[in-house]
């Protein structure tokens, strides 16, 4: 009975995504590939991931040319997080349910062959890859959150190098939960967003009066090599869910998921960080995922107890984000239910994707370079695996884009 009713998915998937096909323009060109991680495929492990290609004319997505439309093994039963190298040459894919984190090759028709893994002592939650792809960095643990940094060559991963246990100070016996990573595009510093549990417990109890959300920094060095950047860590709201960093290496921004607010701090020379003037800022109910377009100039934010996405214009010289787009009249930007993971794509800058969990799909729209607005895309939301968690992007062919600076 399983294996029909997961058949049924893989049936539904492609008739939605031929449709999607045949809606969009007669040429079709691939921009981008878009990877979709979720909990339910034809192996035996139960993880998928899916190859979808994206159409340049219209962001209608189909499955890639030679690639399995059903789902390539994942490596687990559980995919939280992915991660690509700047050279999309190489996908990581964590899986929370065996405690690994898996290397995958990409070929250039999308299509990914597992290499080699990584086992951890406790579950991944996020993971990131630098700008030079000589290290993986990866957040861990339940109860304790601990930050680890893997040297990679040519893509494989290597042995632990450093590693951060993630403290709040003056409460170390209290239980950290951590929820994301990123590194700078410089490959200077590394931050981390973690919760403390003992301090923000909704449906039980507290035992704790610190600071419930926190962002730790870390300078890197040769090898991964982590150092605490001064006065880190720094408060994050209450319970920060993601972050992201500018493509200029001066602004990072984080979303609270409890507070239904988006943070913005600035880095100093130094990779210190201080709280951008006039926020925190207003997001939908419970922010969940963020994405800044490749030229620097737009924000987007997952919603993932409202269905929407929720975009920002980003002033260049003082990195504030301002919620002026697609505010006026009845304008919303719906996905489907629960979004959890979003992406922009790296080719054009030019396309949004969200992952919802709870709707089994996935919500495409169109942004305007010049506005930022996004429209949805042709036949969106396009069917995916099941309880999809995470989505990654990566071009297809040559393409660039300028980032604007200041």
């Amino acid at each position: 009975m399983k294996f029909n009713k997961m058949s049924q998915l893989f049936v539904a998937s492609g008739i939605g995504l031929l449709v999607a096909t045949l809606l969009s323009a007669c040429q079709l060109v691939t921009i981008d590939y878009l990877y979709i991680a979720g909990t339910a495929s034809k192996t035996s492990t139960g993880g998928g991931i899916q190859v979808l290609a994206v159409d340049s004319q219209s962001g209608a997505l189909r499955f890639a040319a030679g690639t399995d439309k059903a789902a390539i093994d994942a490596g687990g039963s559980s995919p939280v997080a992915m991660a690509s190298t700047s050279d999309f040459a190489n996908l990581y894919v964590a899986n929370a349910d065996n405690n690994t984190v898996v290397h995958f090759a990409i070929a250039t028709n999308g299509g990914l062959t597992q290499k080699d893994k990584v086992t951890l002592s406790a579950p991944p939650v996020a993971i990131a890859v630098n700008q030079a792809n000589s290290v993986l960095y990866v957040v861990s643990g339940t109860t304790s959150a601990t930050l680890t940094a893997f040297p990679l060559s040519s893509g494989t991963i290597g042995a632990a190098g450093s590693q951060q246990t993630l403290t709040i100070p003056g409460f170390s016996g209290d239980i950290t939960v951590p929820t994301g990573v990123i590194s700078l595009p410089n490959n200077s510093a590394v931050y981390a967003t973690v919760y403390d549990q003992s301090a923000y417990n909704p449906g039980g109890t507290t035992t704790s009066t610190a600071n419930p959300g926190w962002v730790f920094g870390f300078d890197t060095g040769s090898g991964g090599a982590l150092t605490s950047i001064a006065d880190s860590p720094y408060h994050a709201g209450v319970k920060p869910s993601a972050l992201v960093a500018d493509p200029t290496n001066r602004f990072i921004y984080v979303t609270d998921f409890a507070s239904n607010q988006l943070i913005g701090y600035g880095i100093s020379s130094t990779n210190v960080l201080s709280f951008l003037i006039s926020g925190p800022y207003k997001t939908g109910n419970e922010p969940s995922a963020i994405a800044i377009d490749p030229r620097g100039r737009f924000l987007y934010v997952s919603d993932a107890l409202d269905s929407t996405v929720s975009a920002y214009a980003i002033e260049l010289a003082t990195g504030i984000p301002s919620l002026a787009i697609n505010t006026t009249g009845s304008q919303t930007n719906n996905t489907d239910t629960q979004p959890d993971s979003i992406v922009v794509d790296p080719a054009l800058g030019r396309y949004v994707f969200t992952a919802n969990f709870l709707g089994n799909s996935i919500s495409g729209f169109r942004l305007n370079p010049n506005t930022g607005t996004l429209v949805q895309t042709q036949a969106t939301p396009y069917p995916s695996l099941n309880k999809p968690t995470a989505v990654a992007c990566i071009p297809h062919g040559n393409h660039s884009l300028e980032v604007i600076t200041p």
